[in-house]
């Protein structure tokens, strides 16, 4: 999606920058660059390691270099995690974030077999979906649906209804979610809006 479309569905993140002064709104783009080249230098590592990875996604670069053909994350994604199990497919949507410190475990064992054997399972995480930190995601855990919300700490071992709130040890329902972060410009958590920055500014002149 171009910027400016992108831009014109999020009106509090562009008149933020529109209201910023001259020299507030330069410094602000020289913060952002460095954390621009940074995003797209990791999302080059990892698709030249075989992952698909869609436009404005922000992740660590540990996370790129481990990657590979297992990891597709779509559009306006933001990752703060590099603990992703990759033996098996992890699929992200768009607009979705993933808090600091959370894992994604693909991978378990048969239990009730004397040969243990290997069990490999894959996981879709939705759009819109907020992971916060420290989420622990169980290989029992096989969607995350759009919209759903998982609370600091939790460990998720059953599937996640859209627009669903859920929390604890073991995650439960808490209530549901009213509306989805469609006017939130994803990169904004991690400083990677540097092109969506430069796009708001320049809206200025076409009012």
């Amino acid at each position: 999606m171009d910027d400016k479309i992108y831009n014109q569905y999020c009106p509090k993140y562009t008149n933020s920058v529109l209201d910023r002064s001259r020299l507030r709104y330069i410094l602000g783009l020289f913060s952002r660059m460095k954390f621009h080249v940074k995003y797209k230098y990791a999302s080059y590592i990892a698709r030249k390691n075989g992952a698909t990875i869609g436009e404005g996604v922000t992740m660590p670069l540990s996370l790129a270099k481990k990657a590979n053909r297992n990891l597709i994350i779509g559009n306006h994604s933001s990752i703060g995690t590099d603990k992703f199990d990759l033996r098996n497919p992890i699929r992200i949507g768009n607009h979705v974030i993933i808090g600091a410190y959370s894992q994604i475990i693909t991978a378990s064992h048969n239990i009730d077999s004397p040969e243990w054997e290997y069990k490999g399972y894959g996981i879709n995480i939705a759009d819109y979906v907020w992971i916060a930190q420290n989420v622990i995601i169980l290989p029992s855990c096989r969607t995350i649906n759009r919209g759903a919300v998982v609370g600091t700490g939790s460990v998720v071992v059953k599937n996640v209804q859209e627009m669903s709130i859920i929390s604890g040890n073991p995650a439960k329902i808490i209530r549901y979610r009213k509306c989805v972060h469609d006017q939130f410009v994803v990169e904004s958590c991690r400083a990677g809006d540097y092109l969506q920055y430069k796009a708001a500014r320049k809206m200025k002149y076409k009012k």
